[in-house]
C-alpha cells in the first residue's frame, strides 16, 4: 500500500555515481534539477537521441510511447529506468531495469513532489535499490509495485485524478445553466475529498442516493437530460455505482445480489 504523504521529507542524495537524465521536457528538467540540488552528479537533461554514455544510471523522462526507442540507444552497462506509471520494465530491455512513478498530478506549473508516494520497481534487488534511491533523492516516499499490478495501479490513479476532473467539469457545466460559477462548487469538492481521505468512501457518502430519496434522484436525472444531455450516461453510471456503495455501507444487498 502507498504510504501517506509526508511533506516533511527533505531531498538528499541517495544515489551513487553519475545519473544521465534523458528527456528535456518539463519532467526531465525538474528531475535533473532536483537530483543536482541534492548533490547527485547529473548529466542533463539530455535531448532526443542521447545515449547516456559514461553514466552509471540512465533515467528516461520521455513519453510512454518513446521509452523503448530511447532505451535502445542506451549503451549496455548502466541501470536504465523510466518514470511511467502504466509501462512495464519490458521496453527497457535491460537486466538492470527499474522504474519510478510519482503518484502526483503534474501540470504545466509543475508540482511539489516532497513527501509524495512513488511506485518503484526493479528487475532485481540491485535495480530496485537504485529506484528507491532515485525516489528518495527526489523527496518521494517509495513503495514497490509488481509489473503484474502496474496497469491496475495506474488505472486507479487515473480514476482518482483525471476522471475526477472530468466529473467536476460536468458539474461545472450543469451549474452554469443555473447561473452558478465554479467558485461556488470548490468548497464542496474540497470538503468531499477531505472526507473521503479521512473517513473512506462509505462514511463520506452523503446526498439523495445515500438517503434513499428516489424522487430527488429522478428530478436530477430529468434536469441533466434536459440541460446536459451529453452527461446522462455518466449520471446513470454514477447513480448505479453510488447505490451499490450506499447498499454496501448499510449491509444491504444490491439489486444485482437480491
Amino acid at each position: 500500500m502507498p504510504p501517506s504523504q509526508d511533506t516533511s521529507v527533505t531531498p538528499r542524495a541517495h544515489v551513487a555515481g553519475r545519473v544521465a537524465v534523458v528527456g528535456a521536457g518539463r519532467m526531465g528538467r525538474s528531475v535533473a534539477a532536483t537530483l543536482r540540488a541534492a548533490g547527485v552528479d547529473v548529466d542533463g537533461p539530455l535531448g532526443r537521441g542521447a545515449t547516456g554514455a559514461g553514466a552509471d544510471v540512465v533515467l528516461l523522462a520521455v513519453p510512454d510511447h518513446a521509452i523503448a526507442a530511447a532505451a535502445a540507444l542506451v549503451a549496455p552497462g548502466p541501470y536504465v529506468g523510466h518514470l511511467s506509471g502504466a509501462t512495464s520494465l519490458a521496453p527497457l530491455a535491460s537486466p538492470r531495469a527499474f522504474s519510478v512513478h510519482p503518484l502526483m498530478t503534474v501540470t504545466a506549473a509543475g508540482a511539489d513532489l516532497a513527501g509524495v508516494p512513488a511506485a518503484v520497481a526493479g528487475a532485481d534487488a540491485a535495480a530496485l535499490a537504485v529506484a528507491r534511491g532515485i525516489a528518495e533523492t527526489l523527496g518521494l516516499v517509495p513503495f514497490e509495485i509488481d509489473d503484474a499490478d502496474r496497469v491496475a495501479y495506474h488505472a486507479a490513479a487515473c480514476i482518482a485524478s483525471n476522471y475526477l476532473v472530468t466529473l467536476e467539469g460536468i458539474a461545472e457545466r450543469l451549474a452554469a445553466t443555473a447561473g452558478v460559477g465554479r467558485d461556488a462548487l470548490v468548497p464542496l469538492v474540497r470538503a468531499t475529498v477531505e472526507n473521503w481521505a479521512r473517513l473512506g468512501p462509505g462514511d463520506a457518502l452523503t446526498g439523495p442516493v445515500a438517503r434513499g430519496d428516489e424522487a430527488t434522484v429522478a428530478a436530477h436525472r430529468a434536469v441533466v437530460a434536459d440541460r446536459a444531455p451529453e452527461a446522462i450516461g455518466a449520471f446513470d453510471a454514477l447513480t448505479q455505482a453510488t447505490r451499490a456503495l450506499a447498499a454496501s455501507r448499510a449491509g444491504a444487498p444490491t439489486k444485482e445480489q437480491a
